[in-house]
């Protein structure tokens, strides 16, 4: 445990260095901290952050900066959220992909950052099913939805099964389970499954599966090329790549965001503190949005983790709920 003298210099010094960018020594934090401390004092202090890991001295500095721990100790434990000191932004309620753009547009302009928003899930229902074997163990999955589109998704079974009971199954789904949402499907799953014979258990599972990530969520992104401007990244071309990488990818991005959904409020995640943001220099700041009380996407700003955490957590929450009255005033 820190005690207080401890935390007002870390608290300090990462406000220092998001403000400034450049590693913190001794004198200027103890002038940044506000309190009367002798240098031998405040050396010994750091010191001790940096034992902890919550801060780091650069091999060309005598200052301090912080940590991935270290963002997240106040992140966690210091920060005070202030007022907005931005105008109140209105989303009107249009379609739903305007309202996703303009939102990743928005987190943009106001974060100077990148703007993500993952698109509302959509219910997944089908119409129709098809199974064809394209070699051992190897099966094409062709869905129809009600209004005809058609989704492909190649699955793999466990043994290889002939073409004729690839149809028997595919007979059975849509005699069974057609016109249902995927949800209702992977309930009624759950009961009758243990009755039907294993293969055509086993192409249901995998056919409800495949449905699933046909209605699979988008990701809008928004201001990529603001992060060119930060020092952080231009001083580092191969921490910008990751972060190109990662956007252009957007499967990590989405899992993230996902895992996000899943808990309510603004949620911080620090590069290098965990496997979830693959790149050690960003930090994303994100928060669920409703439609009609009910979770339904995520929105945040991903930016380097030298970012100021107080406005961003404003951005974000607040784009949020402009985001769940637009899109539940339309219903």
């Amino acid at each position: 445990m820190l005690d207080d003298r401890a935390k007002l210099l870390m608290k300090a010094l990462v406000e220092r260095y998001i403000a400034d960018g450049q590693p913190v020594g001794s004198r200027t934090l103890s002038r940044a901290a506000g309190i009367e401390l002798s240098p031998a004092t405040v050396r010994n202090v750091m010191a001790d952050l940096e034992e902890l890991g919550l801060i780091a001295s650069p091999h060309t500095s005598a200052g301090r900066i912080p940590t991935a721990r270290g963002y997240r100790l106040f992140v966690d434990t210091m920060l005070t959220a202030q007022r907005p000191v931005f105008a109140e932004q209105r989303i009107a309620p249009d379609q739903p992909q305007k309202v996703i753009a303009h939102a990743a547009q928005m987190l943009s302009n106001l974060s100077q950052f990148v703007g993500v928003v993952m698109a509302p899930r959509r219910t997944s229902v089908f119409r129709h099913i098809e199974f064809l074997r394209l070699s051992e163990r190897r099966i094409l999955v062709i869905i129809v939805s009600p209004d005809g589109d058609v989704q492909n998704r190649v699955i793999f079974t466990e043994t290889d099964l002939p073409q004729g009971r690839l149809i028997e199954a595919a007979n059975f789904l849509n005699a069974h389970y057609a016109g249902l949402a995927i949800e209702q499907v992977r309930e009624r799953l759950k009961s009758e499954v243990e009755a039907l014979q294993g293969e055509i258990a086993e192409l249901m599972r995998a056919a409800v599966s495949a449905s699933a990530e046909t209605a699979g969520d988008e990701v809008v992104i928004s201001g990529e090329r603001n992060l060119l401007a930060v020092a952080d990244f231009s001083s580092d071309m191969g921490q910008l790549r990751r972060a190109f990488d990662l956007f252009e990818q957007k499967t990590q991005l989405m899992q993230l965001l996902d895992v996000s959904s899943q808990a309510a409020g603004v949620r911080i995640y620090i590069g290098g503190e965990s496997h979830v943001v693959p790149v050690e220099e960003l930090s994303v700041v994100s928060a669920p949005y409703e439609v009609d009380g009910q979770v339904v996407g995520t929105l945040g700003v991903i930016g380097p983790t030298r970012m100021p955490y107080d406005r961003m957590i404003q951005i974000v929450d607040i784009t949020s709920k402009l985001v769940s009255n637009a899109l539940s005033h339309q219903r």
